[in-house]
């Protein structure tokens, strides 16, 4: 959404798979873009014939490091800041980025939180000049995924 547009524009997907190995500290999301549910439907249409092309380019996923993985004790219950580097694919383009986050450590179990920002443009992700004003150029990403340690 933008300052000019009266909706909210927002897709949830609730079919992540994600791995995160507290011993190596690599961390992976991997989603099917059509798993994204939208308010309405006209905006799931558009999300994945116009902007995604989801037929196309159905998967993006982030492949990543947590880099700070020595501040962090999977073995005691606490929230710890996380820091990871890696790489996003979104709409057939992967680039370099660094995501903060937070894991929180509950027992055998594992939140992950994350949030951040992409210019549409950096993954070639088109907006008709049509809708450039109703549409911002950036896109949130917000991550919460709940894991349990084996």
């Amino acid at each position: 959404s933008t300052k000019t547009s009266p909706e909210k524009i927002e897709g949830k997907n609730n079919e992540v798979a994600s791995i995160v190995d507290a011993k190596t500290g690599d961390v992976r999301f991997q989603v099917l873009i059509k798993s994204f549910k939208f308010e309405r439907q006209l905006m799931q249409e558009h999300f994945n014939e116009n902007y995604m092309e989801s037929d196309k380019f159905p998967k993006a996923e982030l492949k990543g490091m947590i880099t700070n993985l020595n501040e962090i004790s999977f073995a005691k219950d606490g929230s710890y800041n996380a820091k990871v580097a890696g790489k996003l694919t979104l709409h057939g383009v992967t680039k370099d980025i660094t995501v903060p986050g937070t894991i929180v450590v509950k027992g055998s179990t594992l939140e992950l939180k994350a949030k951040f920002s992409v210019k549409l443009q950096d993954y070639n992700i088109s907006v008709p000049s049509v809708v450039a004003d109703k549409i911002d150029q950036t896109a949130t990403i917000s991550i919460e995924s709940t894991l349990t340690q084996k």
